[in-house]
C-alpha cells in the first residue's frame, strides 16, 4: 500500500511530537510541513519541505492528509482549509475558540463525507484512563454515583503574554485550553450533563481569560460531577475521583512531556460490608506514555481502512465544547463581563459517514 503523504501545520513542540509517531506508522510518512517560524519556504535537513504559511502547505504541497497543530484562532480556518483541498484532518484541541468555529468546521465537513476529521483528545488514550472506562463499562462496580476533577498548573504558557492571553485569539484561557481534557474524559464516564453552575475568574492574572473555573454539574439520571480547572495551581496537578455503587477509581497524574503531573496511576477500591471505611485498594503505576502513539495510529487506521473515526468526532467535539460554553454562561458575571451569548446556538447538522476515499 502507497503511503499517506502527511502535512504538518504548526511545527512547533506539538508538530514535531505528532510527526515523531506519523514517520513510526508504516501507512503514512511526513511530506511537507509549515511553521510560521521559517520565514520563507525551504527544505528540512531529511529533505522535507516546509513553508511559512499554512495555507501555502495546503495549496502547494501534495498531501493526502493534515495535521493540524495551530494556535486556537487558526485552527478551524486550517482544518477548513484541509477538508475543502479533499484531506484528511486531524486537529489538536480545542476545535476553535467558540461554537461558531466548530458551527464552521461541521459544514465544510458535511460538504465533504468522504474526508475523516478527527479532533485530538489525547487523555482518552492514556492507559490510567483506559483501565478506568474498562472498569466502568464492565459494571463490575456498579453504576457511577458521581465524580470529581482537579487539573492546574501554575500559568497557561506564556500567560504573561502570547496569543493564549487575548480572548480574540485563544477565545478561552484554562478552562479551555487544558481543563477542555478534563470536561471531555467527564463527560466519557458520565455521560451529558443538564444542569451546570459555575465560578468563573480572572482575578489573579487579570487577562481577558479566566485563570480558574469552578463547574458543579449534574446529568439527567442523577450523576453529579464537580471541576475545578485551575493556572494558578503553582504545582502542576492532575486527578479524578470517580465514585460507584461497589466501589471507587482514583486517577492520579498524568504522563507527559513534562513529566511534571507526577506518576501517573489508577487506585481502585472495592466496598465490602465490613471495610469499615477502609476497602480494598489496590494501586497501579504506568510507566510509559503511548498516548500519543495510539492516537495517530487510530486515526491512520480510520484513513486507511475507511473506518469510522470512534474518539474526537465532530459530533464529539461540540458536545465538549457545548459544555465549556454552558460553565462559562453559568457564571452570569462572566457572562456579562464578556457579552457571551448562551453558548448554544442551533446544533449544527452533523454529517453523513460514509463512502470515505481510501489510501491508494
Amino acid at each position: 500500500m502507497k503511503k499517506l503523504r502527511v502535512g504538518i501545520a504548526g511545527y512547533g513542540v506539538v508538530g514535531k511530537r505528532r510527526r515523531q509517531y506519523i514517520d513510526e506508522h508504516p501507512a503514512l510518512a511526513t511530506a511537507a510541513v509549515s511553521d510560521v517560524s521559517f520565514g520563507k519556504p525551504g527544505a528540512l535537513p531529511d529533505g522535507v519541505p516546509y513553508f511559512a504559511d499554512f495555507r501555502d502547505l495546503v495549496a502547494k504541497a501534495e498531501l493526502d492528509a493534515l495535521f493540524v497543530c495551530l494556535p486556537n484562532h487558526l485552527a478551524p480556518e486550517a482544518t477548513i482549509a484541509g477538508i475543502e483541498k479533499g484531506l484528511h484532518v486531524f486537529c489538536e484541541k480545542p476545535p476553535g475558540r467558540d461554537l461558531a468555529d466548530v458551527a464552521r468546521v461541521i459544514e465544510a465537513e458535511g460538504a465533504r463525507p468522504g474526508v475523516k476529521l478527527m479532533y485530538g483528545f489525547n487523555h482518552r488514550y492514556h492507559d490510567s484512563v483506559r483501565e478506568a472506562l474498562r472498569l466502568v463499562r464492565s459494571g463490575e462496580l456498579g453504576r457511577v454515583l458521581n465524580l470529581s476533577g482537579v487539573y492546574g498548573k501554575s500559568r497557561i504558557l506564556n500567560y504573561a503574554g502570547g496569543w493564549r492571553a487575548e480572548r480574540r485569539y485563544a477565545g478561552g484561557g484554562i478552562l479551555l485550553d487544558q481543563g477542555i481534557h478534563m470536561v471531555d474524559l467527564m463527560r466519557l464516564f458520565a455521560g451529558e450533563f443538564v444542569e451546570v453552575h459555575s465560578h468563573v475568574s480572572n482575578a489573579f492574572w487579570n487577562h481577558d481569560v479566566e485563570d480558574n473555573a469552578y463547574a458543579l454539574m449534574r446529568t439527567a439520571s442523577g450523576v453529579v460531577a464537580l471541576l475545578h480547572s485551575s493556572a494558578t495551581s503553582w504545582r502542576h496537578r492532575f486527578r479524578m475521583d470517580i465514585t460507584l455503587e461497589k466501589g471507587a477509581i482514583q486517577l492520579d497524574g498524568i504522563l507527559s512531556g513534562s513529566k511534571s503531573y507526577g506518576a501517573e496511576t489508577i487506585t481502585v477500591a472495592r466496598a465490602t460490608e465490613d471495610d469499615a471505611g477502609e476497602p480494598q485498594e489496590l494501586t497501579t503505576r504506568f510507566d510509559q506514555d503511548n498516548s500519543w502513539r495510539d492516537e495517530v495510529f487510530e486515526f491512520a487506521d480510520a484513513v486507511a481502512h475507511d473506518k469510522p473515526v470512534v474518539n474526537g468526532t465532530s459530533a464529539e467535539a461540540l458536545k465538549t465544547m457545548e459544555l465549556i460554553y454552558r460553565i462559562y454562561c453559568a457564571d452570569p458575571r462572566w457572562k456579562a463581563k464578556f457579552n457571551l451569548s448562551d453558548g448554544l446556538p442551533p446544533t449544527p447538522a452533523l454529517p453523513r459517514k460514509g463512502g470515505g476515499r481510501k489510501a491508494q
